[in-house]
């Protein structure tokens, strides 16, 4: 049996980097040998922690990275049985491959921690997109291993992405019913300890602060207290850092902005703070001194209010909602609001904007109102006029 030993990819600190000018943003033009070597790095979980410290990780968090790599640096040893320096295209291949059908032994639909024996790398098989982000994960760790001297090539720069089906609209998306059965779900909780409360609190609080501002999920768990103000003329702003490292202010509904004051209060806080607070927005309830929690912990606590909500809704009788909720997540929110703006007349350059879409034609899949008129139009014609 495959121990899955634990692999150190802490990201590697300013100092073990070291020459930090001279990584930041610009190693691809700073090699043209390779023995020009500019990583201290001797082996390949060190020049793992210096590609997740080193900041350049596109939309996927430092947490996910780890467990990526971790993935990556398991399969290399323990399948493949190659160093990084080894590897080669057909590797690369194999591994996408593995990711879409990993064995059992590698499989625990219960999330252990990596330090315990029973920790296995994968929850079950791997979706199209998710066989993607894990791809991406490890082709950016051996383009900066190349770029860096610790590889003479990059194998990866041969290896051609996941593809995904192509879809021309959205469709994981929570109508405003399931949305406000959900807030009706989390509200009710029992909460029996002041950790409970804290915790009934801040789940509403995340359940509407993705619901209302479309953000993704790393954008809001990575934000502070602070961003969260107004300027003194009645508009109140969330400012987060989006892909690529571009920032967006997103604009706060009076909704979000009672439950953020609620959620400060049932922390013992103020109901509001000044910008300069750096608090992690998204509390523990847990720690007793402000932590913040991880992008996974997030996920989990909305996938639990979905769960509970589901239930709520088979109690109704309504079997729909309840199905779509218990697949829904965090990014689901996102696409709501989405969809739910754009069917209300919002101006699809308005969404572009807050969503921080490259192209407007990636805001316009979120337009489902010429969608239902077409089907109701459709429909009307067919009842009561013989069409077949």
């Amino acid at each position: 049996m495959k121990k899955f030993e634990l692999i150190d990819l802490e990201p590697a600190t300013a100092a073990t980097l070291g020459e930090g000018e001279r990584r930041k943003g610009y190693l691809a033009g700073l090699r043209d040998i390779a023995d020009d070597a500019i990583t201290d790095a001797l082996t390949d979980s060190e020049i793992a922690r210096e590609f997740i410290g080193h900041g350049e990780l596109g939309p996927k968090s430092i947490t996910n990275t780890q467990k990526e790599l971790f993935r990556f640096l398991t399969w290399c040893r323990e399948e493949a049985g190659k160093t990084l320096r080894m590897l080669n295209v057909a590797d690369l291949n194999a591994y996408k491959d593995f990711l879409k059908n990993p064995p059992d032994d590698w499989i625990s639909t219960t999330k252990w921690p990596r330090s315990d024996p029973r920790y296995r790398p994968f929850s079950g098989r791997l979706s199209d997109a998710s066989r993607r982000q894990a791809m991406i994960a490890v082709k950016g760790l051996l383009a900066f291993a190349e770029q860096t001297g610790y590889l003479r090539r990059d194998p990866g720069a041969l290896v051609k992405n996941v593809r995904l089906p192509h879809t021309t609209r959205v469709t994981r998306y929570l109508t405003q019913q399931a949305i406000s059965l959900a807030l009706e779900t989390v509200g009710a909780r029992a909460a029996a300890t002041p950790a409970a409360m804290r915790r009934r609190a801040r789940d509403r609080f995340l359940l509407l602060a993705y619901a209302h501002t479309g953000a993704r999920l790393n954008e809001i768990v990575s934000a502070n207290m602070g961003a969260l103000y107004t300027e003194g003329n009645g508009r109140w702003w969330l400012d987060v850092m989006g892909k690529g490292g571009k920032p967006r202010r997103l604009p706060v509904p009076a909704a979000l902005l009672d439950a953020y004051r609620q959620y400060r209060q049932a922390y013992g806080l103020l109901p509001q703070t000044v910008r300069a607070d750096d608090m992690p927005l998204v509390l523990s309830s847990r720690s007793r001194e402000p932590a913040r929690i991880s992008d996974e912990a997030a996920s989990d606590a909305l996938k639990a209010v979905f769960q509970d909500a589901a239930g709520a809704a088979a109690a109704l009788g309504d079997a729909d909602t309840a199905a779509t909720l218990r697949q829904a997540s965090t990014h689901w929110l996102r696409h709501s609001m989405l969809t739910n703006h754009a069917n209300n007349g919002v101006q699809l350059k308005t969404l572009q904007e807050t969503a921080g879409h490259a192209s407007i034609a990636t805001t316009a899949a979120y337009l489902h109102k010429t969608d239902n008129e077409r089907h109701d139009e459709i429909l009307a014609s067919v009842n009561g006029n013989n069409i077949v």
